[in-house]
């Protein structure tokens, strides 16, 4: 994350653990993209964190700009997709999808925008008190932000599965917090918090398993 680069390394390995032992609990092919999950985080710190440690050697070299952009690929174009799609993928009740795929429209217009925006500017990135800093993603309109926001965290917030609307809480609360406290650094910080929610991920799957063992023994046993 944005602190350094043992922080990064440190989420990347969490992270990574937990979205390993995550797959393990899926019963269907649907529920992938979700359960995979922590694992895109833990890719995304792991850039983070070489990042943080090729930026001090050489910040314009080809490998901190290679870096700087796969990071911001990650961060504003994979996420306001993916995250609302592994979502409506695992909804079960049919009257919550139409919504939820409505901010996956969202996500994918603010996605294309952001991408745009990236490739068509210079990017870069440099550490500023604490802090990596990307100068790229200063200067959007609110009204981006906000769709940002929305895509990444109302449809969680729309699931008829508790596991997935604290999941959503986390991620809006993070954002709020990552804002408030860190705006200069705000992408790298909202992407901890989402990244720490990881362990919810795992939660959501375990309960489901036991939940199938459960109904299996009650079964075998009538």
């Amino acid at each position: 994350m944005c602190f350094s680069a043992v922080a990064s390394f440190a989420a990347a390995g969490v992270t990574g653990a937990i979205g390993i032992v995550t797959l393990t609990r899926v019963s269907r092919p649907r529920e992938l993209p979700l359960a995979a999950t922590p694992l895109f985080f833990a890719i995304q710190q792991s850039i983070e964190g070489l990042l943080w440690l090729q930026l001090p050697l050489a910040p314009d070299g080809s490998a901190s700009t290679g870096l700087t952009l796969l990071y911001l690929l990650f961060a504003d174009v994979f996420w306001p997709v993916y995250a609302p799609l592994a979502v409506l993928l695992v909804e079960p009740g049919a009257g919550r999808r139409p919504l939820m795929l409505l901010w996956l429209g969202v996500g994918a217009v603010v996605a294309s925008y952001l991408l745009w925006w990236i490739l068509s500017r210079p990017h870069g990135a440099l550490i500023l008190e604490g802090h990596i800093v990307y100068p790229t993603d200063s200067g959007h309109p609110v009204i981006v932000a906000l769709g940002y926001l929305a895509a990444t965290g109302l449809p969680l917030m729309l699931s008829s599965q508790r596991t997935v609307v604290a999941l959503g809480a986390i991620i809006l609360v993070g954002s709020v917090i990552a804002y408030t406290f860190y705006w200069e650094a705000f992408v790298s910080v909202w992407c901890f918090f989402a990244a720490a929610a990881s362990a919810v991920i795992l939660f959501h799957f375990e309960k489901a398993r036991r939940h199938r063992l459960h109904a299996a023994g009650r079964t075998a046993g009538a």
